[in-house]
This record gives C-alpha cells, sequence and structure tokens, in this order.
C-alpha cells in the first residue's frame, strides 16, 4: 500500500502536469490572438494599399508587399481576392474607414505619431486615449513638426554585395540605410536589406523601379522620420517599447511611428 507521502506527491506531480495543459493551452490562446490581429492588419493593409495605387499588384508596389505578407501568414487567397475587391470598391463592400492620425509622446518625452484606419471614431478614439494614459496625447498639430514625412521603402536584394546607393540614385531616393533582419522581419538572412526614403510623391515610381530591377519591396508608403531621438537609458528604452507595443496590438492601429531607435 503506497505510502500518504507517495500519494500527496503522485497528486502533486498530477496536478503539476495539468497545470502545465492549462499553461500551454493559454500560451497557443495568445498565440492564436496574435495571428489573428496580424492577419486582420494584413488584410486592411490590402485594402487600403489597392485604394491608394490600384488593385494591380504588377503596377502598385504597397500591395505587391502587402499581397506577399498575406500569403507569408497563410491567408486564404479568397481573403486576398476579397480585400482587393473591397479596396478597389468592385465587390459588394466597399472600404469605407476614417483614417485618423494621432499625435502625442510616449514615456520619457518620446514623441510618437499614430495612424489609424477605424470604421467607427468614436468607439477608437477614446480607447487610444486610454492607452496614452502611460504617455501623453497632444492636441492636433502638437509634434509633426519633430518628424519628415517622406516616402518610406523597405526592400532586399539576393546579392548581398549590390551597390546600394547605385541604386537609391536610379529610383530616385534621397536617403539610403541598410537595415537587416533585426531590423524588419521580412528581410531574409544573406542579402541585401536597404531602407530607402524619398519625396512623398516619388514613392511610388521608386518603389516600381526596384522592383523593376531585382529588389523584393516588402514596404512601400508614406512615412514619418524623426528629426531627433531622445537620450534613453536600457530601462528607459523597455518602458517606452511597451507602451510602443501596446498601441500596435490595437486592431485598428494602422502605423506607430516613435523617436526611438
Amino acid at each position: 500500500m503506497p505510502s500518504i507521502d507517495g500519494v500527496a506527491g503522485a497528486l502533486h506531480l498530477g496536478y503539476a502536469a495539468v497545470m502545465g495543459r492549462q499553461w500551454l493551452h493559454a500560451k497557443r490562446l495568445v498565440a492564436g490572438l496574435k495571428k489573428g490581429r496580424t492577419t486582420s492588419k494584413i488584410v486592411r493593409e490590402i485594402s487600403v494599399a489597392t485604394k491608394s495605387g490600384g488593385a494591380d499588384p504588377a503596377l502598385n508596389p504597397r500591395l505587391s508587399a502587402a499581397v506577399e505578407k498575406a500569403k507569408k501568414e497563410s491567408v486564404a487567397r479568397d481573403v486576398i481576392e476579397r480585400a482587393i475587391r473591397k479596396g478597389a470598391g468592385t465587390g459588394q463592400d466597399r472600404l469605407v474607414m476614417d483614417h485618423v492620425v494621432f499625435e502625442g509622446y510616449a514615456p520619457h518625452k518620446v514623441p510618437v505619431i499614430v495612424e489609424v484606419y477605424t470604421d467607427n471614431v468614436n468607439r477608437t478614439a477614446p480607447e487610444i486615449r486610454v492607452l496614452f494614459r502611460r504617455g501623453q496625447l497632444g492636441t492636433a498639430g502638437s509634434n509633426k513638426f519633430l518628424f519628415d514625412c517622406v516616402g518610406w521603402i523597405e526592400a532586399h536584394h539576393p546579392d548581398p554585395a549590390i551597390d546600394r546607393e547605385a541604386a537609391a540614385i536610379e529610383a530616385g531616393a534621397n536617403e539610403i540605410e541598410t537595415i537587416t533582419p533585426d531590423q524588419n522581419d521580412d528581410i531574409p538572412e544573406g542579402v541585401a536589406g536597404a531602407r530607402f526614403l524619398c519625396d512623398r510623391a516619388s514613392v511610388h515610381a521608386a518603389a516600381r523601379w526596384l522592383a523593376q530591377n531585382g529588389w523584393t519591396v516588402v514596404t512601400s508608403e508614406i512615412g514619418y522620420l524623426p528629426k531627433n531621438y531622445p537620450d534613453l537609458s536600457d530601462a528607459q528604452r523597455a518602458e517606452v517599447g511597451e507602451f510602443l507595443q501596446a498601441l500596435e496590438d490595437h486592431d485598428d492601429v494602422h502605423r506607430v511611428w516613435a523617436a526611438v531607435k
């Protein structure tokens, strides 16, 4: 007959195993929720890209990049096609969303611009204000002067030795920066990754040139480039990162631009 200690130990092990399975199940739920948010944002990006640049991915680098991201996330083909029809206004549902820009500050006075696409501003605006409680939500025009509004293209080329600066000149970009997979998950290992900055009016032409000359465009849009970056300690940077992630996780938030490296 087993001892009381033996029974208690067996019960404890059984309890731990159950709790372990519950924790695993919880992790799967969290992963599923994050994947769902990612998919919904990609689908919305497809519709927005279509509305702004047309329904042909061959002529719309931003749409082409969004479709490629959708395929990587295993988004169904019919979902992609429906999002394109919605953006083009040819399906049963047209894209009817307000583009709202919130300006404010993360903790430690880090300037932030948040782009939102929503079908209900009265719902979304209070939710964004709540997220800004750890920072500071400004009034209209409060901090855009701290950023340059530019054409923003991120792309990679299979030849890691390619002349990035020459490509930037040919594409009509004003500035070029090297980027790595650590800075953008869509940049593979072993390639030449680059961020091309150009005039807002030139972003589509620059992205098309890159796509036609061996570059894979992963981002093509109008963005906000900080003019200066506040000095932050590691602890402060971590706090700012948590704040920005909370904004990113909101379903209606499309892009978060912040003066933090």
